[in-house]
């Protein structure tokens, strides 16, 4: 498995208010699944940074095809990377 970080920047707003409550049923079901570590909007609202935990970017890009933001057009994609995180989680 590998951790990727995604960043977005967030574009037409009133659109990604109307589908946030799938999208984030969407990241729910995610996390039940064990694919996404976190997730969060920035505290200005601009954008989200996601860390994901899958076996390859095609497995990543094809979880973000079905997720509704992606539907709907409210995002462009600023990073998408393999990260190394340094400290594992939780914390021990």
């Amino acid at each position: 498995m590998a951790i990727f970080a995604l960043q977005l920047q967030f574009k037409n707003n009133d659109r990604r208010l109307e589908v946030r409550p799938k999208h984030r049923e969407y990241l729910t079901t995610l996390r039940e699944q064990g694919k996404i570590v976190t997730s969060g909007p920035w505290a200005d609202e601009t954008g989200a940074l996601l860390l994901y935990d899958v076996a390859s970017e095609e497995e990543l890009r094809g979880i973000l095809a079905a997720d509704p933001y992606t539907e709907a057009d409210v995002y462009d994609i600023v990073l998408l990377q393999e990260w190394k995180p340094l400290f594992p989680w939780p914390a021990t």
